[in-house]
C-alpha cells in the first residue's frame, strides 16, 4: 500500500509527478474496516490527521504569570507583529505538510494480483498511473487486475459501464459519432446480452408480453459541452419539448408500463394543470434571451429558465421525460456537460426497434435544426389520459408524425412502427356477429402512487396497479340500432371518422390488492361484452375477457417462452358468454371529463 497523490502541474501537457507521505497511525499498523470489498475501499482514512504530527502547530495556553493589561488598552507586542509577518516554516525537501489520504493498493486475492487505483482528478494523471502499472507488470512478467475508482469524467475518454440495478442490469454505452458506429454499438449490445442469456423482455404470470422495466434512455449532446447543439441553439430544446407535447404518441408508444404524473418519466403537462401556461411564458423568455444565429454567451440561462418545468410532482429534475440535469447546471462540473436525456424510452425486445427509436430522434433533431418548430403548446387536459391511452389514437397521432417527417424530406414508413404497436397494445381477441366485428386490445393505464404507510423499515408508498384498461373497437356498426355493452353497461363508442367504425376504452378493477386507491371497490372481472340489437332488445353475441385463467388455475411461475405466454393469453379470451334472453340497455350520459372511456368503478351519469 502506497499513499499517492499527483503534484499540481503547471501546464496540462506537463509531466505527471507524484508525492507521498507517511501515515501517522496510533497503532503503527493499518487495520482494515470489516467487509469483503477491495482493500482500497476499506482503508481507515477517517482516522488519519490532516497534517503530519511534526508539522502540526500546537496550541499553547497562556502562562498564568503573564502580564495582563486592561482590555482595549494593551499595545501590540513585538512578538505578535513578528508572528503576523513571519515566514512559513522551512520544510525538508520532499516532505509535505499534508497527509496523503489516497493510496495505491496491491492485494493478492483468489489467485490473482489486484491493483486498486485511487481517485484522481485529471485524466492525464490516471493514464500516467495505469501506464506505470502496465510497465511494471510487463517487466516483472506478472498479470494484474485493475480495480478501484474509475477514471475522471473527460470528453476525450469513451466510457462503457455495466451496473447492477434492482431487477435489471444497466449498461451505459459510450457515445457514437455517426450512425454506423451507433448501429454497431446497439447490435453488439443485444447480441452479447443474448449470448449471456439476458433479454430486454419478459412474460408476466397472465401471459402478457412486456419489457423488463429497464430504460432505453437516449442522451443527446456534443463531443464537448461547448459543441452541444442544445447550448449552441437553445431553440432546438424548445422545439423538441413542444413537439413531444403536441404528439402524445411519442410519450406513450415507446414507454414502459408505469406512466403518468408519478412515473419515472412524466410528461411536462402531467405534473400540474397550470404547467402548460407557465411553460408558454418560459418559452417567450427563451426566445428573447437567445436569438437564432447569435452565439450563446449565457448557457446557464437555458438551465435556469427550464429547470423548474422539466420535473416530476416532487420537483425531482432527474425523473422527467426531458432531463436537463447534465445540460448546464452551474452547481457542479458534472452538471455542465451539455447533455439532454430522453427518459421515456423503454428497452424494446429487438435491436432494430431500438435503432428505430434513435433514428426517429435523430431525424427530428435534424429537422428542427434546419426549421425550428414554432407551434403552440396544446392544453390537452383530461383528453391526454382519455384518448391517448387507447391504441387507436396513439396510432393515429403516430401516423401524423410520420407524415410530418415525410413532408420535411425524411423518408419514414408507418409500417416501421407496427412492431411497437403490437408489442405495446397486444390484441386479446376478435369476434364477429351478423357482420359486426368486435375487437379487444390492451390499452394503457396510469398507475397511482399512494400515500405513505408505516412499514417494518420505516415508511413506504404503494403503487396501485390494480386498475387496467382495454380498448373496444367495432366495425360495420349501425349506431342507430346497435349498442356495445360491458357487464350490462353501455360503452361510449366514439366514431373514428370511418363509416361504421367506433372505438372506446373500458377501465376496470382487475384484482384487489391490500392497499389501493379505492379499497372498497370490488373486482369487475370477468368482463362480458355484448353487441345489443336495441330494436329487438336482444344480444346478437359477445365475448368474455378474463384477467386470470377462466378455470381458476393459479400459475406459480412465469411463462418460459413466447408460445406458453400466448397460450395463457388465448385462454383468457372466450368467444362466448353473451347475455341470453331479453336485454334492455339503460342509456348513460358520457362522462364529461372522460367521454371516450367507460369507468366501471364510477356510477352511471344521471343526466343524458
Amino acid at each position: 500500500m502506497l499513499p499517492l497523490k499527483p503534484v499540481a502541474r503547471g501546464k496540462p501537457s506537463g509531466e505527471t509527478r507524484w508525492q507521498s507521505s507517511p501515515w501517522p497511525l496510533r497503532r503503527e499498523k493499518v487495520f482494515l474496516i470489516e467487509g469483503d470489498s477491495a482493500l482500497g475501499y476499506r482503508l481507515p482514512l477517517s482516522s488519519l490527521p490532516e497534517v503530519l504530527p511534526e508539522d502540526d502547530e500546537p496550541s499553547i495556553p497562556q502562562d498564568p504569570f503573564d502580564r495582563r493589561d486592561a482590555l482595549g488598552k494593551r499595545k501590540a507586542a513585538k512578538s505578535a507583529a513578528a508572528a503576523k509577518h513571519a515566514k512559513p516554516k522551512a520544510l525538508p525537501p520532499g516532505a509535505p505538510r499534508e497527509v496523503v489520504k489516497r493510496a495505491l493498493s496491491v492485494q493478492a486475492r483468489k489467485g490473482h494480483l489486484h491493483v486498486f487505483l485511487p481517485p484522481l482528478d485529471l485524466l492525464e494523471d490516471f493514464i500516467s498511473l495505469v501506464f506505470a502499472i502496465e510497465s511494471t507488470a510487463q517487466a516483472l512478467g506478472v498479470r494484474v487486475r485493475l480495480e478501484g475508482y474509475a477514471p475522471p469524467d473527460d470528453p476525450r475518454l469513451g466510457r462503457f459501464a455495466v451496473t447492477p440495478d434492482p431487477g435489471v442490469i444497466e449498461v451505459n454505452i459510450h457515445p457514437a459519432e455517426n450512425w454506423e458506429e451507433l448501429k454497431h454499438h446497439v447490435e453488439t449490445l443485444y447480441e452479447e446480452a443474448r449470448q449471456t442469456r439476458l433479454a430486454t423482455e419478459k412474460f408476466m404470470l397472465d401471459g402478457r408480453h412486456t419489457g423488463t422495466g429497464g430504460g432505453n434512455h437516449v442522451t443527446l449532446g456534443g463531443p464537448t459541452p461547448a459543441d452541444s447543439p442544445l447550448l449552441r441553439r437553445p431553440d432546438l430544446l424548445r422545439s423538441l419539448i413542444t413537439y413531444w407535447q403536441n404528439h402524445p404518441s411519442l410519450s406513450y408508444l415507446f414507454s414502459g408500463m408505469f406512466i403518468g404524473p408519478t412515473s419515472q418519466s412524466p410528461r411536462v403537462d402531467e405534473a400540474r394543470s397550470d404547467t402548460v401556461y407557465e411553460l408558454e411564458i418560459a418559452f417567450e423568455q427563451l426566445s428573447r434571451q437567445f436569438k437564432i444565429g447569435e452565439a450563446n454567451e449565457k448557457p446557464w440561462l437555458v438551465d435556469r429558465i427550464l429547470r423548474n418545468f422539466l420535473v416530476d410532482l416532487t420537483g425531482n429534475t432527474h425523473r422527467a421525460e426531458f432531463s436537463i440535469d447534465k445540460l448546464y447546471a452551474p452547481g457542479t462540473a458534472t452538471g455542465r456537460l451539455g447533455l439532454l436525456e430522453f427518459r421515456a424510452f423503454e428497452m424494446p425486445p429487438h435491436a432494430r426497434m431500438s435503432l428505430l427509436q434513435i433514428l426517429l430522434l435523430r431525424s427530428l433533431v435534424a429537422r428542427f435544426w434546419a426549421d425550428p418548430y414554432r407551434e403552440k403548446l396544446v392544453h390537452w387536459g383530461t383528453r391526454l389520459h382519455d384518448e391517448f391511452m387507447l391504441p387507436h389514437f396513439v396510432a393515429q397521432d403516430m401516423r401524423d408524425v410520420v407524415d410530418d417527417l415525410n413532408a420535411a424530406g425524411y423518408a419514414f414508413h408507418f409500417d416501421w412502427f407496427a412492431p411497437f404497436l403490437g408489442f405495446r397494445f397486444p390484441r386479446y381477441g376478435t369476434v364477429s356477429y351478423e357482420g359486426i366485428e368486435l375487437e379487444l386490445r390492451q390499452a394503457i393505464e396510469p398507475w397511482h402512487v399512494l400515500g405513505e404507510q408505516v412499514a417494518q423499515t420505516g415508511t413506504s408508498r404503494y403503487v396501485d396497479s390494480s386498475v387496467e384498461r382495454l380498448q373496444v373497437k367495432v366495425t360495420r356498426l349501425n349506431e342507430q340500432r346497435h349498442i356495445v355493452t360491458c357487464n350490462g353497461r353501455a360503452v361510449p363508442m366514439t366514431s373514428t371518422g370511418r363509416a361504421g367504425e367506433f372505438v372506446a376504452g373500458v377501465r376496470y378493477r382487475a384484482w384487489a390488492p391490500p392497499s389501493a386507491l379505492h379499497p372498497t371497490i370490488g373486482v369487475h372481472a370477468p368482463l362480458v361484452f355484448d353487441i345489443v340489437d336495441t330494436w329487438n332488445e336482444r344480444s346478437l353475441g359477445g365475448c368474455t375477457y378474463h384477467v386470470a385463467h377462466p378455470g381458476g388455475r393459479n400459475y406459480a411461475v412465469c411463462p418460459v417462452n413466447a408460445l406458453e405466454a400466448e397460450a395463457r393469453r388465448v385462454a383468457r379470451f372466450q368467444t362466448m358468454g353473451h347475455t341470453p334472453g331479453p336485454m334492455v340497455v339503460h342509456k348513460e350520459a358520457r362522462n364529461p371529463r372522460f367521454p371516450v372511456t367507460l369507468d366501471l368503478r364510477k356510477a352511471p351519469e344521471t343526466s343524458y
